[in-house]
């Protein structure tokens, strides 16, 4: 049996938002927010440094969502560094982003960060 993500967070979105009783407009707006919040802190990576989808998600106040930063780094503007939000384990999502990070001068082996350990930027620690 496959079980339909998208439906399973559509079910746990509706929960929520008759818990707090909210309406879809409400709603939208706190996605709005999320994505905002998320694109001002990628905004702060410096240049040659990465950081996780998941230390993202911490630094906004919702340490579990780190799915939820990564879709919203789909649709960030330009002006948003998305090629510096990684996987927590140094892998990039995206393999279009190798050659943006490599020109920052980060090495990128097999669609992994070199030195990932040493080149991580975290919100909460360094902000």
């Amino acid at each position: 049996m496959q079980i339909n993500l998208d439906k399973v967070v559509l079910f746990k979105m509706e929960r929520f938002r008759n818990l707090l009783n909210l309406d879809g407009n409400q709603v939208n707006k706190m996605n709005e927010l999320f994505k905002q919040q998320v694109w001002e802190i990628s905004k702060l990576i410096p240049k040659g440094r990465v950081s996780s989808y998941g230390a993202i998600a911490k630094a906004v106040g919702f340490p579990n969502h780190s799915r939820h930063v990564g879709k919203a780094m789909g649709g960030c503007p330009k002006d948003v560094p998305a090629h510096r939000v990684i996987s927590s384990s140094g892998t990039l999502s995206v393999p279009e982003f190798q050659e943006r990070l490599e020109a920052e001068g980060i090495e990128v082996e097999n669609f992994r960060i070199k030195n990932f350990k040493t080149l991580f930027w975290n919100p909460l620690e360094e902000l």
